[in-house]
């Protein structure tokens, strides 16, 4: 048990040294980054004891190369490897069937994301993009169907 805390506090740690970016801001990097370390810590937890030490360190290599990997996505050449660019899924009122197709998407969840952005038909929007985050972002043709973004304040900073 004693182990397991100890991993915890020390991802923790770690975590908030490296980084302040919100889970629903997640890049691919950053899912895989979890996954290697979910799996490559497991053993510190519930292994030998001399394998804690070895979580340690495994920690300390993972949110490293992370945070390397998420410097290096701020040089254009990098993030062009790193992210994929947006995709045009709605223009002028009429999807752009070859992007739903290459992003793997349907006109229902579609049509849900227009909802979500307070536009009834998709004859009201000049724009809708797939964002690299995976969020999709709707432009309507009338800016007095522009409502508040879906998207909440998650943290309020107390004078």
């Amino acid at each position: 048990m004693l182990r397991a805390v100890a991993v915890y506090a020390a991802l923790l740690i770690a975590l908030r040294v490296f980084g302040k970016r919100e889970v629903g801001q997640f890049t691919l990097f950053d899912l895989v980054f979890v996954l290697l370390v979910a799996n490559a810590l497991q053993p510190a937890m519930t292994g030998p004891d001399y394998s804690l030490t070895g979580g340690l360190v495994l920690i300390a290599a993972l949110v490293a190369a992370n945070f390397l990997v998420g410097r290096l996505g701020r040089v254009p050449a990098f993030r062009r490897v790193l992210e994929s660019p947006p995709s045009i899924l709605i223009k002028d009122g009429k999807v752009v069937p070859a992007a739903l197709e290459r992003e793997g998407m349907t006109e229902d969840e579609l049509e849900t994301a227009i909802r979500e952005h307070g536009v009834a038909e998709l004859k009201e929007v000049k724009l809708g993009v797939l964002e690299p985050d995976g969020s999709i972002s709707i432009v309507p043709t009338d800016q007095a169907h522009a409502r508040k973004s879906r998207r909440k304040v998650r943290f309020v900073k107390r004078l």
